[in-house]
């Protein structure tokens, strides 16, 4: 029996397309339309695995996301990069003109705001998810509204496409990590990539001093992202993405920041993927 996957959004999605290409075969998808739920999903057991977006190339890190995934001690075990092609459209029959809205993920309005600019009478409405926007078009047959989702989205629900690849920056990608309750325990050989967290004492060169063990174990720092401790003002927690060609080169510099960090935490540790 196929696993069944949580994602973020409905079949038509950029999440769907994820977990189809991810996954390799006819998925089976838990569709939840936001975040939080498709944690809940996680954790009730709804689903088995997870496709969460974490950054993307245009608009950055989704910080929100890293949180989630170490509020809830859940693993990261895989990667998956998707080239974005956003797409404006609306009930068959319409065009530009006779739109008054453009309804889509905040996400996906930022990155196609180049386009939007040029149609100032048009009102943004921030939405829940890209396809479920599409989907409620059709629906509810609502004339005068268009959506901005994917050529998937546009075939699943019977949408005409207005104007395609309205992306202001046309090599536009967004990665997503594949998250468990437990841990995949890979095979050394195939793990050159991880996600790290860890807090430091408040004091001078303290962030110098680890980014300098990272650099003489090997290390590859990918991305470095703060994110402020509520309960401790002016303490923050350090998410780090590292890749490395020896497994045992990033094992030295894990002990070495065990000991250096207050906290330290491995969120997963998995294949890099990065094209």
């Amino acid at each position: 029996m196929n696993a069944k996957i949580a994602i973020q959004g409905i079949k038509g999605s950029f999440h769907h397309q994820v977990a189809q290409e991810y996954y390799e075969n006819s998925v089976v998808v838990d569709e939840c339309l936001s975040f939080e739920e498709l944690v809940d999903s996680l954790l009730s057991g709804r689903s088995d695995q997870a496709v969460m977006a974490i950054e993307n190339s245009i608009a950055g890190p989704i910080i929100p996301n890293y949180a989630l995934i170490d509020k809830h001690n859940l693993h990261i075990i895989g990667e998956h990069y998707l080239r974005i092609h956003q797409n404006l459209m609306a009930l068959q029959g319409q065009k530009i003109e006779d739109i008054v809205e453009v309804h889509s993920h905040p996400m996906a309005l930022l990155q196609c705001m180049d386009f939007l600019k040029k149609y100032p009478n048009i009102k943004l409405v921030e939405d829940k998810d890209t396809a479920e926007t599409a989907r409620r078009i059709q629906d509810k047959q609502l004339k005068g509204i268009a959506a901005i989702a994917s050529v998937a989205a546009s075939e699943m629900y019977d949408l005409e496409i207005l104007a395609p690849e309205i992306q202001t920056i046309k090599n536009n990608m967004t990665r997503f990590v594949i998250i468990k309750k437990e841990n995949s325990f890979l095979a050394e050989e195939d793990i050159n990539r991880a996600s790290l967290k860890f807090e430091l004492d408040h004091k001078r060169g303290s962030l110098a001093a680890v980014l300098n063990v990272m650099s003489d174990c090997k290390m590859n720092l990918t991305k470095i992202q703060s994110l402020p401790k509520i309960e401790t003002p002016w303490k923050y927690s350090f998410f780090v993405d590292v890749t490395f060609e020896k497994y045992a080169d990033y094992t030295k510099a894990k002990s070495l920041l065990e000991i250096m960090a207050e906290y330290f935490k491995v969120l997963g540790e998995y294949k890099n993927t990065k094209p």
